[in-house]
């Protein structure tokens, strides 16, 4: 059976339903991720010969690149999208372009263990005994329904941690009588608790009630000719039903590498396309990841006669670069990969390899084989003469020994038969210009633009562009695709590393000083938390009063919350 045939035949299986699609190439990689109102309409438009006309260039290319697809039905639409938008961060599809960062959807949270608990919006769920709630795919309904649900309870929207007599002169919640002002003592925490218990029953979904009074109130509105007022409690009510709607736990889709189909022939093909005197058995590929110039980190993986070798992947801290700049970035990770490669192949004086300043100049292993590669190292070590450590003379002996293939270090095989570069004539030129210094001319690199999946190449004018059914192509995108994944992998890791160890950020107006005085004091938020207030109090900017609060903080953020009413399924951001 032909693809179009299968394709034909499987459109006809698709229900009626709400769900997502996604589009494979032959491959089976996910190039595209789809939300349908209804699978069956919306996945056969894509293979209508009348509607061909209509398309434009990505559109289809993106159709004669499918091969097969996969679907999965949900129970709404809200579903749909988030499950949409969890996938295509997941897979990173060629052909989509919303949901590609790393922004995710909003949640609520409230954690019973404040002194006087606070719903606040978030974006990541942390273990931290907070009752969390979504997420919600309309920010829009989120915040409409944020703000009935506080003036409904008689909740606070100020946002002090403990506020007292003080912010309560200035809070307009407990003078327009929409917070029962537990800050002066007029409400017990006990019954303050029991409205926020009572708001989160409401969240998750116990709100028949409400929706049948705003409903009346509505009709009695348009029946009385107020129609504004009407058609304020007609958006109320349905942000209302948007943000309590239930929706469904997805499973975490696990990342597969796609397998290339030939790797010898891609080998050989994409040695001959670029001019190399041969198929190039070892590839590095080289990525860059940050968010808005923080937590910059980058990628190096390794590909042994077309396929990963996971044990001499690496990933890097960028350290000496300011703000975001890809190109100075590319820089520094690739003059410290072949810097410390130079090193490990000259051995010091008395025959002992030289000591590294900085352990992770090279970046941090990913794969753990360390017997094998100690074992590796051993005999390398053994087996080579002492050479000078001098870099010019290190540089020109790797330049003489390179073909042979005699040029190993510590981490495995020394030297790539090529370099790739994510990114386009700047990241290349940025490359090129390090390993020029370093005396590694010699070795090819190119860059891979991922718009139009251009090969940049030194010295040539015009990018090369391949046809998308080329394997030389795929061998490189799979390289590059997964540079990628471990680059964000990294940066994601960093983020919620960083996340874990700022719990110091949640507590009000402190700054960087005095949270530095309180880490360079006490070390860790364990320690805090089994400090004393007068230990705290000894902290650079923190008085009596500070201290207290901060130790209230710790000690509700340690406690683990009363397991509360049920929460609205979704999920895990």
């Amino acid at each position: 059976m032909s693809v179009a045939e299968n394709i034909r035949k499987k459109v006809g299986t698709l229900p009626h339903k709400p769900g997502i699609y996604l589009m494979r190439d032959r491959f089976g990689t996910v190039i595209y991720v789809g939300k349908a109102r209804d699978l069956r309409k919306r996945v056969s438009h894509y293979f209508q010969p009348s509607r061909r006309l209509g398309w434009d260039l990505k559109f289809r290319a993106l159709v004669e690149a499918i091969h097969d697809f996969d679907f999965h039905t949900v129970r709404s639409e809200p579903e749909a999208l988030l499950l949409e938008g969890k996938l295509i961060k997941e897979f990173h599809p060629r052909y989509n372009v919303s949901f590609r960062d790393d922004k995710q959807f909003l949640l609520l949270k409230v954690n019973l263990n404040d002194p006087i608990p606070r719903f606040t919006l978030t974006r990541l769920r942390q273990d931290d005994g907070a009752q969390y709630f979504g997420p919600f795919p309309n920010s829009g309904a989120l915040r409409s329904t944020l703000a009935l649900v506080r003036h409904q309870f008689y909740l606070r929207g100020c946002r002090p941690l403990t506020p007292g007599e003080r912010d309560y002169k200035h809070c307009l919640y407990a003078h327009l009588k929409y917070c029962t002002a537990p800050c002066i003592g007029n409400v017990t925490r006990e019954q303050y608790l029991q409205q926020v218990q009572a708001a989160c029953e409401f969240l998750a979904g116990q709100c028949n009630e409400m929706q049948e009074r705003l409903e009346g109130e509505m009709k009695k509105a348009a029946a009385a000719q107020e129609f504004e007022k009407a058609a304020e409690l007609r958006d109320l009510l349905a942000d209302l039903k948007r943000t309590t709607r239930k929706v469904h736990r997805f499973e975490r889709v696990p990342y597969s590498l796609p397998l290339a189909i030939d790797p010898e022939k891609d080998l050989a093909e994409l040695g001959a396309v670029l001019g190399l005197a041969g198929p190039p058995t070892r590839i590095e590929g080289f990525d860059i990841s940050n968010i808005s110039g923080t937590f910059k980190v980058a990628s190096l993986v390794s590909f042994r006669n077309g396929r990963p070798d996971r044990a001499n992947y690496r990933k890097f801290k960028i350290k000496s670069v300011e703000g975001q700049d890809d190109f100075a970035s590319i820089a520094e990770v690739v003059r410290r990969r072949y810097s410390r490669l130079l090193r490990e192949s000259a051995p010091a004086k008395g025959g002992i390899l030289e000591v590294q300043e900085a352990r992770d100049e090279g970046g941090q292993p990913v794969a753990a084989e360390l017997q094998r590669l100690a074992d590796d190292v051993g005999a390398a070590v053994r087996g080579k003469p002492a050479r000078s450590p001098n870099t010019d003379a290190s540089a020109a002996d790797v330049r003489a020994h390179r073909a042979a293939g005699t040029l190993r270090g510590r981490t495995g095989p020394g030297l790539p038969d090529l370099i790739l570069i994510d990114g386009g004539k700047g990241q290349l030129n940025a490359a090129l210009e390090e390993l020029n210094k370093l005396g590694l001319g010699q070795i090819p690199v190119i860059g891979l633009a991922k718009e139009f999946e251009e090969i940049h190449r030194q010295g040539a004018k015009e990018p090369l562009r391949l046809s998308h059914a080329s394997g030389a192509l795929k061998l490189l995108q799979r390289v590059r695709d997964e540079s990628h994944r471990l680059a964000n992998t990294y940066n994601a890791e960093l983020r919620l590393r960083k996340i874990s160890e700022s719990i110091l950020d949640e507590f009000p107006n402190i700054g960087e000083r005095r949270k530095a005085a309180l880490l360079k004091k006490f070390g860790s938020i364990q320690r805090m938390r089994l400090a004393s207030v007068e230990q705290l109090a000894e902290v650079p900017g923190f008085g009596g009063k500070a201290a207290a609060e901060l130790k209230a903080f710790l000690e509700a953020r340690s406690n683990l919350a009363v397991p509360g009413p049920g929460q609205i399924q979704s999920p895990t951001p």
